[in-house]
């Protein structure tokens, strides 16, 4: 006969990851909106959205997405490490990926810095003055990769957390489905960065 125990906790596992996976669903219908919003506004300015993304840093796009790769190797060792029973293998790596994120974001706070001091913003007074396409295009660029950002810190703070609970032995080898959540929500930020690298930075 079966434990009961056993039982309930093997139902939360399968609810939880249900779970995670319609919350992705519905982050994968909000930007998959916005990249329908994107191919229609490029499909009527092609040549303004070719003229934006030839404006912005390509080695830090190229950067970014190196690290975010990175990120999703280490988060996905740090899973396996655990399920294996190397914990302090699981907390480096976790560790790493917390630093890659920060890194990341590191890398876009310097981007946006730079656009700023050019006066590319939002509503500027040097982007009024650009055609209406110009306009649109760093609307969305700041648009989406600020909202990718958001997605990139919220993810930081939960490997923060589920870190805590690993060092602190609530994350275990035998009960890591929060940390499996969590390195699911990491890839989907990735995976995400992954199209908007092509659609602006090498917007052709």
């Amino acid at each position: 006969m079966k434990n009961p125990s056993a039982v309930s906790v093997h139902k939360d596992y399968e609810g939880s990851k249900l779970g995670m996976w319609l919350f992705l669903f519905t982050e994968i219908i909000l930007f998959g909106g916005l990249f329908i919003l994107y191919s229609a506004y490029r499909s009527r300015y092609p040549i303004e959205f070719h003229d934006g993304g030839q404006h912005l840093n390509v080695v830090i796009g190229v950067a970014n997405t190196v690290i975010l790769l990175t990120s999703s190797l280490t988060v996905a060792i740090a899973i396996t490490a655990l399920r294996k029973g190397n914990r302090r293998l699981s907390i480096f790596c976790l560790s790493a990926t917390i630093v890659l994120g920060i890194a990341f974001l590191m890398d876009k706070y310097v981007e946006w810095s730079g656009e700023i001091h050019h006066g590319i913003y939002p509503n500027s007074p040097e982007l009024a003055l650009r055609p209406q396409g110009d306009q649109i295009f760093f609307g969305l660029y700041y648009s989406m990769t600020g909202l990718h950002g958001l997605h990139v810190l919220a993810g930081i703070l939960l490997l923060s957390l589920i870190l805590v609970f690993v060092i602190r032995e609530k994350v275990t080898g035998t009960d890591f489905n929060r940390l499996e959540n969590a390195g699911l929500y990491w890839h989907l930020v990735d995976v995400i960065w992954i199209f908007l690298l092509p659609l602006f930075y090498l917007a052709a």
